[in-house]
């Protein structure tokens, strides 16, 4: 598998405007906490807590934020992003749900958005222990949790740890599971010295690296006849370049180096699985059609010809295939 990269560029100035702008934002984000295990919440004169921001607080201290959007007697979904954004990236999906009379919520990875950019427990475990706390702590019961790419592995570790009496259905979108890297058992795997190139220009130039890497394969926009979209590209750069270095750096072991097939084996809700044809990140092969075979009850669809990023890029026909299948 070749990770291909656009090389254009936007003038430095622009650059370095939607940079401040980020980190002025970030800069404000002190978040309200609560405890999910019932402690009062903590004090905050940020405007964070003036203008209403959520978040959890998880067994080793880690703020966890999220959105929780609609009626709480409504039947929950809840979202779980991709590497290396934030819940933002399910703004489409969620207004759209939202609409349709669902509740939706959708959290920010740990060390990505506006949670605590923290240095440690940047690996599956925790990330599926932090959506159990902000599940808990809303609890949340007959859910549909749907995962895309990064957050696709978080939702399946989730559902088989801890969504025996709380999950109904389970999604997933261009994910990683079972298992990107290439071993002796998985021979058509991602090659270590790939993941490694990934975390060197993630050190050497994190902010090229995201621009590049969002004109490029996530979108397909790299393929002739592309349109591309300013705006969408700088969308994903924008929420990258909130999180933390440190932990996406870490995450491209979790994503690609995590064995989720025994995960996909314990799973026994139902399960739809999206893929793109053309997905560049996360080859097709190599993940839907294997996680197919896993799963107990699973539904398989294929995209001909559409991206990794396929929830922003063809979102109405995404949208209505999760509507379908939510609602049967």
């Amino acid at each position: 598998m070749t990770w291909q990269h656009s090389m254009g560029r936007l003038p430095n100035t622009s650059r370095r405007r939607v940079l401040a702008t980020a980190l002025a934002c970030a800069s404000s984000m002190t978040l309200r906490s609560t405890s999910a295990a019932g402690k009062e919440p903590k004090i905050s004169t940020s405007l964070g807590d003036k203008i209403g921001f959520s978040s959890v607080s998880t067994n080793d201290g880690v703020q966890i934020f999220y959105k929780d959007w609609g009626p709480k007697t409504a039947q929950p979904i809840v979202f779980h992003h991709g590497w290396p954004l934030s819940s933002d990236d399910w703004d489409n999906q969620m207004l759209f749900f939202l609409g349709k009379g669902y509740r939706v919520i959708a959290h920010d990875r740990r060390g990505h958005g506006r949670s605590s950019q923290t240095s440690d427990g940047h690996d599956m475990d925790h990330y599926a222990a932090d959506a159990a706390a902000v599940v808990e702590h809303l609890d949340l019961r007959n859910a549909i949790h749907v995962g895309h790419s990064t957050g696709g592995g978080e939702a399946a570790r989730y559902v088989a740890r801890y969504g025996k009496e709380r999950v109904a259905k389970l999604i997933l979108i261009g994910a990683v599971p079972p298992l990107m890297l290439k071993t002796e058992a998985n021979p058509n795997g991602l090659p270590i010295d790939v993941l490694d190139g990934l975390r060197k220009q993630l050190a050497a130039n994190r902010s090229q690296f995201y621009f590049d890497f969002a004109s490029g394969p996530f979108y397909g926009y790299n393929r002739p006849g592309a349109e591309p979209s300013q705006a969408v590209i700088w969308n994903w750069w924008r929420q990258g370049m909130v999180g933390s270095a440190r932990a996406h750096y870490d995450g491209i072991k979790a994503f690609s180096e995590t064995d989720f097939t025994e995960d996909l084996k314990n799973i026994t809700v139902p399960t739809l699985i999206q893929h793109g044809g053309d997905d560049q990140i996360v080859p097709v092969g190599d993940s839907a059609l294997l996680s197919a075979k896993l799963l107990r009850h699973s539904t398989l669809k294929i995209y001909d010809l559409l991206p990794h990023g396929l929830c922003t890029t063809h979102a109405n026909i995404i949208n209505a295939d999760l509507l379908a299948f939510i609602s049967a």
